[in-house]
């Protein structure tokens, strides 16, 4: 079963895989601090190469529309402890909490 948490509840948990599927542009402009990007087509395409069946998955996006999608389709794979982040990291940052935002270095 899917559980909808809150970015506070979200910052609590402790070992949880935090899995962001935005794109990596978004990705990078700024993310929930431990999160990893894999995109949702990404995710889509080969679940179990990136997701591990026995360690709780919180997945989350921009507004919780894709992170949903993604949570649902675990769900239908058996994977146990599923959590989608209410809101995105939109609710995220309206919560006060910060994002991480990777610097890009230039092509050589």
């Amino acid at each position: 079963m899917v559980e909808t948490v809150t970015s506070p509840e979200l910052a609590a948990m402790v070992d949880v895989d935090l899995v962001d599927v935005r794109d990596e542009r978004d990705w990078v402009a700024g993310h929930v601090p431990g999160s990893r990007n894999i995109p949702l087509e990404t995710l889509r395409a080969d679940p179990d190469a990136y997701l591990a069946k026995d360690r709780p998955v919180a997945f989350i996006c921009a507004r919780g529309v894709r992170s949903l999608t993604a949570a649902k389709l675990a769900e239908r794979l058996g994977y146990a402890k599923i959590y989608n982040l209410d809101g995105g990291t939109s609710a995220w940052a309206r919560a006060g909490l910060a994002l991480v935002a990777e610097s890009v270095s230039a092509a050589a």
